[in-house]
């Protein structure tokens, strides 16, 4: 039997990278899997893997920075396997676009509020009311190792992750009473085709594998991080910040 047997399971930008490692391992640990994102030959792609391996699985093509959209998404995984016990905030990103305070762009410091941080938020407005009428579960939201290390030229991507970091150990207390525990996972730099690409172009990202003493972090292994976070091996962890980044927060 799965880890995950019996579990539904809400991940938002499941269409690459992470959030489809993590749909796809999850539906392997029995998790019956809603996912979203606002590419839908991405989407359709993740659809096609986990049917391939036999999950079921149920796409919505929307955009977490919207409101309704997600309220939308939570109630369509509701209506369709009758609670949902697991919400992996996952959509969100690091860009070329970022850089210091005094000289970012001030369109690029919203993007990364409006994706990253309001992403999360109404996640969990929309998706934790969800979790309680089902009995309690899990929320892992996605944070970055930035958020805990000082960096170089991604002060936009750091502000928004340091707030979803502050925001899970807030969420932590304010929802343990209803059984349900929030916790959130650091990356390091992780090896999907985004992060693949800013290794490259942004000058910044590829200082850190100096520091990733297993260098490039491979999707699956976050995505297991979020397994250990959904299953109920983590009941008594909340509140938490759990690192995958290779040792570059302690090297």
């Amino acid at each position: 039997m799965g880890r995950l047997a019996g579990k539904v399971a809400l991940i938002t930008g499941a269409g690459a990278g992470i959030g489809r490692e993590t749909a796809l391992l999850f539906s392997q640990e029995g998790a019956k899997v809603a996912f979203i994102d606002k590419n839908p030959a991405g989407g359709a792609e993740t659809a096609k893997l986990l049917k391939a391996q036999g999950g079921e699985c149920l796409f919505i093509e929307a955009d977490v920075t919207q409101s309704d959209q997600v309220q939308n998404a939570v109630k369509r995984c509701v209506d369709t396997f009758g609670k949902l016990n697991i919400l992996h905030n996952n959509a969100g990103g690091s860009t070329v676009q970022d850089g210091a305070v005094t000289e970012g762009a001030t369109e690029e410091f919203w993007r990364k509020m409006q994706l990253d941080l309001f992403g999360t938020w109404l996640g969990c407005q929309h998706g934790i009311p969800a979790i309680i009428a089902s009995g309690g579960g899990a929320v892992i939201n996605m944070t970055s190792v930035v958020a805990l290390i000082g960096t170089h030229r991604k002060d936009a991507y750091t502000a928004a992750k340091g707030a979803i970091s502050a925001l899970t150990r807030s969420m932590a207390v304010e929802y343990a009473a209803q059984k349900v525990r929030i916790n959130a996972i650091a990356p390091g730099a992780t090896g999907t085709d985004r992060v693949l690409t800013l290794l490259k172009d942004d000058g910044v990202t590829s200082k850190f594998l100096s520091g990733q003493m297993f260098g490039v972090v491979p999707p699956k292994d976050v995505a297991y991080a979020a397994l250990y976070l959904a299953s109920d091996e983590s009941l008594s962890t909340t509140g938490h910040i759990l690192t995958v980044d290779g040792g570059l927060t302690i090297n």
